[in-house]
């Protein structure tokens, strides 16, 4: 009996250059996001406009952290929601069930993350007051 293959033969390079075209993809990815995503541009606005306060503002650094850390994580989740929304739509731009339960959990993600930054904001605030 034959082991069956444990890597997929389009596994790419390793080493220095897979760390390379690792960084060309995601370059790649973050243009991608920006020229085609809405909703990734304003939740960058968003990031740099919040962080950008954060400079200005009396606040502990636990807060000013708490505050940078919420708004990438945003961020990331944008570009995990826009990923979804791409794939679903290259399946099929047919309505489904299951299409529209993807989109709308990645939705529920990025609500959830804004609900968090939020959170984030008030708290740091309150300790100002």
């Amino acid at each position: 009996m034959t082991d069956p293959i444990q890597e997929s033969p389009f596994k790419g390079k390793t080493g220095l250059r897979r760390l390379i075209n690792a960084t060309g993809y995601s370059i790649d990815g973050l243009a991608a996001a920006w020229r085609h995503e809405s909703a990734f541009r304003q939740v960058c606005l968003l990031a740099l406009i919040g962080i950008g306060i954060t400079v200005f503002l009396p606040m502990p650094a636990w807060g000013r952290g708490l505050i940078v850390f919420a708004h990438l994580l945003s961020v990331i989740v944008e570009l995990f929601n826009s990923a979804i929304e791409a794939a679903v739509d290259h399946t099929s731009l047919e309505h489904h069930p299951l299409a529209k339960r993807a989109k709308d959990l990645g939705s529920a993600a990025q609500f959830i993350s804004l609900l968090n930054m939020s959170a984030i904001w008030i708290c740091t605030l309150m300790e100002l007051i």
